[in-house]
């Protein structure tokens, strides 16, 4: 009979995802991993099969739980368009605040992972472009509701602001990592707002 596990998987995994999000997979050891975990390496090892794979399953938790959180708020469709993609907004500054170091925000491990792996690791990558799929269809689900309600009045392309509109996060993600301030970011923002609904 198989001995239980003497430790919370899940915790050991959100403990691991924060340790890749805030140095990069590269610079990320196993010996970083032991200490955020509080684990042994034979038990990171029994449990996870190697670093590449706590690594894949540490971005999917955080892709599944980031996502959970825009969707909730692109999908509230009690809410005009421009409203909730300002409150998309609002939450990536709120978020870009919450997890600092030394002054400078951590970013967000998506984007992190995109610049660190997305050209040389093919399963990092296969998880990326998914990951991107999803955010780019509800932006543009919401972004082509607004067009029909005149509350987004850009005649530019549904599909094009979507990738606009994220690429303006990702944009405001780095920035936030290079130290920019919440005052910096809003006016990111604001500027974005402008482009979709024109004042």
């Amino acid at each position: 009979m198989a001995r239980p596990r003497s430790f919370d998987e899940e915790r050991a995994l959100d403990a691991a995802m924060h340790a890749f999000w805030a140095n990069g997979y590269e610079a990320t050891s196993t010996q970083d991993l032991c200490e955020a975990t509080g684990l042994g390496r034979s038990s990171i090892y029994n449990t996870f099969t190697s670093k590449h794979d706590l690594f894949r399953r540490a971005l999917t938790r955080y892709m599944d739980g980031m996502n959970a959180g825009q969707l909730q708020i692109l999908e509230d469709v009690e809410r005009p368009a421009a409203e909730r993609v300002r409150a998309l907004f609002d939450r990536v500054i709120e978020g870009e605040f919450q997890q600092r170091r030394d002054g400078h925000s951590i970013g967000c491990l998506t984007v992190n992972t995109t610049v660190e792996l997305a050209g040389r690791d093919p399963e990092a990558a296969a998880l990326l472009e998914r990951d991107l799929a999803a955010r780019l269809a509800a932006l543009g689900a919401t972004i082509r509701a607004g067009q029909q309600d005149g509350d987004i009045t850009s005649g530019r392309d549904a599909d094009t602001l979507a990738r606009y509109v994220n690429a303006v996060i990702g944009g405001m993600r780095v920035s936030a990592q290079g130290g920019a301030d919440r005052t910096t970011l809003q006016a990111i923002a604001d500027t974005a707002m402008d482009a979709l609904t024109g004042f």
